[in-house]
């Protein structure tokens, strides 16, 4: 979108005040990490330009986003932003990019439409250093942006001082920075950390910027809520919800039917087709597609699941890798776990779990059965109480089922076994053996009935 414009994302931070070993960045928001959301808004502006400097957790961070991989500078040692920048600067000056886009990867609000406006507006300025300021009633820990006759200048908040700065006018630093690399390559080196935190502040070229002659633009947004940093829990939680707002909004003008609407989470990469319904409370997240015509009903719970048009997700279900086809119903109370195909018109229903197994058109399992490591052919009527046994305690083992086949009540099927079509298992049977196409099988013992013995009176 802007030639020679590089991107940078700070993400090396352990964010103290979040209480958790959990790398910032890392911290979820309708699913996604939080960094996912500021590399999504960067990489239309920058486009393969885009670097991110990782410090605490580097590795957990660097294996979150395997795709980014080659784009990540190390901060071993985190001594701030300034010092964060200054790690990277080799990359970035390597790279010949003109001028660098500087974001914190804890802004998970940010859109690309303001990136694009705010690189847009520095270069039209021909800054040196740019960088946006909002206002807020309560700046909080934000560093203050001070402007005098002299120019402007930030100063962080534990540094703020009253009787040198003046007052807190409520215009603080947003945390967002366009920097002409030319100028910054010399005064990096040239920052220093005598201050309250004893850091390296990215802040402090705006001043040394201007003293040494170069053009400084402070880009004012107003209220612009977007531009917020997370750093505590409250902050994480606030963020979250104004971005589940606007997703459920942005899922109306697509023209998807919202019940309880206040109730619906739908992450960032959930994609929902007009004439979809769902239902609050509920939670899609990860790469989930939901076709038209399909509904999802209260107290349901998806990731990254195929929903194909005009299935139903009935109350209560969970549903984790799953691929639900045309037509067919789920639930309640069901579980389909990775690797479970559901092909059209099947049918898993209350207290049924599926796992890595595909189930052919038609396929009906009402009750209280596990379906693990399996191939259940077309037309197949799986009874209440069965279960595949499909671990031996060290492998896992596969049962095929043939089409039409029917499956008695609290069956057991001990793999590696297959069952053939038209086969019928009779209930309460533990199959070990196969049992050829259109077969009875009936394994368990003889009933005997005793007279009891009752005591004398």
């Amino acid at each position: 979108m802007f030639a020679g414009v590089g991107g940078l994302v700070l993400a090396a931070g352990k964010g103290t005040r979040m209480h958790s070993e959990t790398p910032k960045v890392l911290q979820t928001i309708l699913g996604d990490p939080m960094l996912s959301y500021v590399l999504r808004a960067c990489a239309p502006v920058c486009e393969d330009r885009l670097h991110v400097v990782v410090g605490h957790g580097a590795d957990t961070v660097r294996q979150a986003f395997p795709e980014w991989e080659g784009r990540f500078v190390v901060q071993d040692r985190q001594l701030g932003t300034g010092h964060a920048l200054a790690t990277a600067l080799p990359v970035l000056v390597a790279a010949g990019y003109g001028h660098v886009l500087v974001v914190n990867g804890d802004m998970p609000l940010l859109t690309t439409d303001i990136l694009a406006g705010f690189v847009a507006k520095a270069l039209e300025m021909d800054s040196d250093v740019a960088f946006a300021t909002i206002e807020l009633d309560q700046p909080g820990a934000y560093g203050r942006v001070v402007r005098t006759s002299d120019g402007v200048r930030i100063v962080e908040a534990k540094d703020h001082d009253p009787s040198r700065h003046g007052p807190a006018t409520g215009e603080i630093n947003a945390g967002l920075y366009l920097l002409r690399l030319s100028v910054i390559q010399r005064l990096v080196p040239l920052l220093r950390n005598e201050n309250q935190s004893g850091e390296f502040y990215i802040t402090d070229l705006v001043e040394m910027a201007a003293q040494s002659g170069g053009v400084v633009a402070a880009i004012k947004r107003g209220r612009d809520a977007a531009l917020l940093g997370v750093n505590s829990p409250r902050e994480l939680s606030q963020a979250e919800e104004a971005l589940r707002a606007g997703r459920v909004d942005d899922l109306f003008d697509q023209g998807v039917l919202v019940r309880n609407p206040g109730q619906v989470r739908v992450g960032p990469r959930v994609t929902v087709a007009p004439g979809a319904e769902m239902t609050g409370p509920c939670e899609l997240y990860g790469g989930t597609a939901v076709g038209a015509g399909t509904k999802v009903g209260s107290h349901v719970w998806i990731r990254d699941c195929t929903l194909a048009p005009g299935c139903e997700i009935l109350p209560f279900s969970h549903l984790d890798g799953a691929t639900v086809g045309p037509l067919c119903k789920v639930g309640p109370f069901a579980r389909l776990r990775a690797g479970a195909v559901l092909c059209e018109e099947a049918r898993v229903g209350n207290f049924v779990e599926v796992k890595k197994s595909v189930l052919g058109r038609g396929v009906k399992a009402g009750h209280l059965t596990y379906l693990g490591d399996a191939e259940v052919g077309a037309g197949t009527n799986v009874g209440a109480g069965t279960i595949t046994c499909n671990y031996d305690g060290k492998n896992k083992h596969a049962t095929v089922i043939g089409e039409n086949a029917f499956i008695g009540s609290n069956t057991s099927l001990v793999a590696p076994v297959t069952i053939g079509a038209d086969a019928l298992i009779g209930a309460g049977s533990v199959i070990t053996h196969d049992v050829p196409d259109g077969t009875l099988a009936v394994a368990r013992g003889r009933q005997s009935n005793i007279m009891r013995k009752r005591p004398a009176s």
